[in-house]
């Protein structure tokens, strides 16, 4: 059944308004380390599957980015040395360690400009209809509470033409992988989140929310329901994560 994420916290039954809170709060504990705890987790792969994300949105200074749920910079950053210094980036985050995390990252850069750093929830973002030409979100689709309020607000505010990308952990079809995935997901990474982040409650719940996630095709469909033609989806590392992209024509 079709968002009956709203009700759950990772594998905890919660109410809606609940989990919005929740959320908040595993962001508050683990904003300052979740960078790095990414790279723990990941063993860098979560770099390659970001820059590809980036080269797909083809980066130009002439195009308006919009990245949801990306308070920490890291996708913006990669946008911002691509499509130059005349970028024009927006971040928006619900979370104001989050944003207090990237706008600190920003300033080590020197990236001083052309940087708009918002606080808000993706399912009911504070901009006007058509304002962007694209639309990203990394690995925090995931984490709100209606994923199709969210997908209508991305077609809401992106331009004729806008394209929407959404990079995010997802269902590994081969069998044997997908043992050996699960296995190293609970056994490794709340240890990790414990030993790295001294949170590992928090990461207890990122490995139970992937597999709250829709699968590719279900995400695929609902994008589509949502206005978005054209839906493609890339598997990245066999289906650990994949980057679906929409376009609003």
């Amino acid at each position: 059944m079709q968002n009956k994420e709203k009700d759950w916290f990772g594998y905890k039954k919660v109410k809606p308004a609940e989990k919005t809170k929740l959320v908040e709060g595993v962001f508050d504990n683990v904003a300052s380390r979740y960078d790095v705890m990414n790279d723990f987790m990941s063993g860098g792969i979560h770099r390659l599957w970001k820059n590809r994300l980036v080269r797909l949105m083809h980066p130009r200074s002439s195009r308006k980015l919009l990245d949801v749920a990306g308070g920490t910079g890291d996708i913006a950053f990669r946008y911002r040395k691509d499509a130059g210094e005349d970028a024009q980036i927006t971040v928006c985050d619900i979370n104001k360690e989050m944003l207090k995390v990237g706008r600190d990252r920003a300033i080590d850069r020197g990236f001083l400009k052309g940087f708009e750093w918002v606080e808000g929830n993706a399912e009911s973002l504070p901009f006007a209809d058509r304002e962007f030409h694209l639309y990203s979100i990394a690995f925090g689709l995931r984490n709100v509470t209606h994923i199709d309020n969210a997908l209508a607000e991305a077609y809401r505010v992106l331009k004729a033409g806008g394209q929407f990308f959404c990079l995010e952990f997802s269902y590994v079809n081969n069998a044997a992988l997908r043992k050996i995935y699960d296995e190293y997901s609970f056994r490794v990474i709340p240890k990790l989140g414990e030993l790295v982040a001294k949170d590992r409650d928090s990461y207890q719940y990122l490995v139970e929310s992937i597999r709250q996630f829709p699968k590719q095709e279900e995400l695929k469909s609902r994008m589509e329901k949502a206005g978005f033609e054209r839906v493609s989806i890339i598997n990245l590392s066999g289906g650990i994560a994949a980057i679906h992209v929409g376009n609003k024509l």
